[in-house]
């Protein structure tokens, strides 16, 4: 049976990982992390797209029979340029997300966290939009985020110095929804919790993607439902590194990290 191929510009999309393997637990997983080119945040549009093709590319040489964007930045600025080019379902993050958000909003003032290029690209705020007019987006940039989640920085006076002032458009926007738009920040819930109060519900959008890969692969007749599991782990340069910092994002530590030359 065929896995899944799934991609991210380093390692936080081994949170969309951990949901597929609790969701689809017979599932193969082949995993790409682009660890030589990240962050893909700080990227030009062109240079996203022609990384994210380079990795379905890549994720296709090992005969997978879906891929999921499971980068927020590459959902947002390449899947609607490269999903027209390849047989193959690709799922994103963006639809799945905005789609949980619109359910849990009670006064539709959603927000949205991410990188500098998901929040330019108004990716989410076009899907939001799409599904309800009548909500109101605050979207922020969170940049620093991303380093103190890969420096294990989970608490703490300095980040939540930084999480206050990042998060303050939220709460002056009495926002009662935010979207988690990147893979790193479900591990920052406490902070973000801390900041906006209990009441404000967090979209991982983790659980969402997982449920409609299941879906498609339902559909299609592709569920494996009847054999032991195997995860594949590439990435584009240092495979120790990202074995250390696997345990983090995936709940467990990620073996035989293979790393890549050419993708």
């Amino acid at each position: 049976m065929k896995a899944i191929g799934v991609f991210d510009s380093g390692l936080g999309g081994l949170t969309v990982v951990r949901e597929l393997i609790r969701q689809l637990p017979y599932e193969d997983i082949v995993y790409f992390g682009d660890t030589a080119r990240v962050p893909y945040g700080t990227k030009s549009r062109e240079t996203i797209i022609r990384f994210s093709t380079e990795d379905i590319l890549f994720l296709l040489k090992h005969d997978v029979k879906l891929i999921c964007v499971a980068c927020n930045t590459a959902s947002s600025v390449a899947l609607s340029a490269v999903k027209g080019h390849f047989k193959v379902p690709i799922v994103g993050v963006i639809a799945p997300g905005a789609k949980e958000a619109i359910s849990a909003t009670q006064n539709k003032r959603i927000g949205v966290l991410g990188t500098r290029s998901t929040v330019k690209s108004r990716a989410y705020d076009t899907q939001i939009k799409k599904l309800d007019p009548g909500a109101q987006v605050t979207a922020v940039a969170c940049p620093l985020f991303v380093p103190f989640v890969e420096e294990d920085w989970l608490s703490g006076k300095v980040i939540l110095e930084v999480a206050r002032a990042y998060l303050k458009p939220l709460k002056d926007a009495k926002v009662d929804t935010v979207i988690l738009g990147c893979t790193h920040y479900p591990l920052l819930k406490p902070v973000i919790k801390k900041v906006l109060g209990e009441r404000v519900v967090l979209i991982d959008s983790a659980r969402q993607v997982a449920g409609e890969v299941r879906k498609i692969l339902a559909k299609g007749g592709q569920l494996n439902k009847k054999r032991a599991s195997r995860r594949r782990f590439y990435v584009s340069d240092n495979p120790e590194g990202f074995s250390k910092l696997a345990r983090r994002f995936l709940g467990k530590s990620a073996q035989n990290v293979m790393k890549v030359n050419n993708v």
